[in-house]
């Protein structure tokens, strides 16, 4: 159905419980208005659109790693290198720490952090529920007890006031997520461990270059967690992690940690695991960590370019746009929408089928995951967390990703609604 035909048939429509399609409605201006961004536009159509475009970010790069990487061959070097140290410097730095410590990657960052805290089976931990599964997977591995809260629905973070609700005499650390590059509040946070007595273990897998208030995600807790997994903003060629903290003493026992809990070679102190960031990592991260705000901005940049493409093509009335806190520094690891009334599933579809790139993070909320079934959690306990994985849908954001790609994305999202995709109701 297009043309006047579409114009003509104007079933009730709901979408952010209002009916659509009448006199003033904002999808209807568009159409006779000629559809927004310019849909006439040939150079954006049929054109695929990647996620993540991770070799078109290397790219320019090319060069200076494959000298790092022969370096670190011709030295032979590939465990304990001078890069990693190199690197370990520089993330302390840009995390306003005094120590950082690589290890192998972001899942065994958490898991150290913890083990440095001496956490033991029957602890409580209180963990996000809307996150990646090893913020609590690495709770469940040293026989400890996740507890699960609700996010602020506008930032996706843990919300302060759920997490105090969830405190108990078994509550032994905090775990809050930066997720998506947006840190969560941490001033309030921080307030509430304190007046228990509580560590804080920062999750900035997300968010390295992030800020709360102006501090650097990583320093407001006891121990932070990085990920320099590849698709991350500052990403290596492969698993790789660190962790960064002030405290001297959680410093050289995280060190201990990750080497077997080995010192000297052959006596071991403590049980540990071996947890290292190899050479090669560190030397290509090297390469990248001086490009790191560039990329920051390149992200922020798009992430402003989608608000006025939506708001121009008056989908931010229809979809709902990320929201940026005003402490936060943002870094948009991801950029992700609200697709409201059950039609996320549809408009992801509708985009693939068009070549254009999209990602549900999560669909499922680790509450609700299967191998946490026997903690007691039930539907409809986290509302904003399960609310918000039934909705959300990322769309590209990484920093090569052109101004033409962008109004193709935003012009295949117009092409949904444009198409009757809505519910219609009776």
């Amino acid at each position: 159905m297009g043309g006047r035909d579409f114009l003509s048939y104007r079933p009730r429509i709901e979408y952010q419980g209002k009916t659509a399609f009448g006199r003033n409605d904002p999808i209807l201006k568009r159409v006779n208005q000629g559809w927004g961004l310019g849909m006439s536009n040939e150079s954006n159509k049929n054109k695929p659109v990647p996620m993540l475009d991770v070799g078109r970010g290397n790219l320019p790069l090319k060069q200076a790693f494959l000298d790092a990487i022969e370096r670190v061959v011709d030295s032979g070097r590939f465990l304990h290198g001078p890069e990693v140290t190199e690197l370990e410097k520089t993330v302390a730095e840009v995390c306003g720490t005094r120590h950082a410590i690589g290890c192998a990657s972001g899942s065994d960052a958490l898991l150290l952090a913890l083990m440095a805290l001496d956490i033991e089976p029957g602890d409580e931990i209180i963990v996000p529920s809307f996150t990646f599964f090893a913020t609590a997977s690495a709770v469940s591995r040293l026989g400890a007890e996740p507890i699960f809260v609700d996010i602020d629905p506008m930032t996706y973070n843990m919300d302060p006031e759920c997490l105090e609700e969830s405190i108990t005499a078994r509550t032994k650390a905090i775990i809050p997520v930066h997720l998506f590059g947006q840190c969560a509040a941490m001033d309030r946070i921080h307030e509430i461990a304190s007046a228990h007595g509580l560590p804080v273990i920062e999750d900035a897998a997300q968010a390295i270059g992030a800020a709360w208030d102006d501090r650097p995600a990583g320093s407001w807790g006891q121990i932070g967690c990085l990920s320099f997994y590849p698709t991350k903003n500052l990403g290596g060629m492969g698993d790789g992690g660190m962790l960064v903290c002030n405290d001297d003493a959680i410093a050289a026992k995280l060190r201990l940690l990750a080497s077997h809990g080995m010192q000297p070679r052959y006596y071991h102190k403590l049980v540990g695991i071996n947890s290292r960031l190899d050479t090669l990592q560190a030397a290509i991260l090297n390469v990248k960590i001086p490009h790191l705000e560039d990329y920051a901005n390149a992200r922020r940049a798009n992430a402003a370019r989608y608000k006025e493409l939506f708001q121009a093509s008056q989908l931010h009335e229809i979809v709902e746009l990320p929201k940026k806190q005003p402490k936060a520094t943002h870094v948009w690891n991801q950029y992700g929408i609200r697709v409201p009334h059950g039609r996320r599933d549809s408009l992801k579809a509708h985009l693939q089928n068009q070549g254009i790139g999209c990602e549900v993070y999560y669909p499922v909320p680790l509450h609700m995951q299967e191998c946490f079934s026997d903690l007691g959690y039930s539907l409809g306990c986290l509302p904003h967390t399960e609310t918000a994985a039934r909705e959300i849908l990322h769309l590209p954001v990484y920093p090569e990703l052109t101004a033409g790609e962008q109004e193709a994305v935003v012009e295949a999202i117009e092409s949904f609604y444009m198409t009757g995709a809505y519910r219609r109701v009776a």
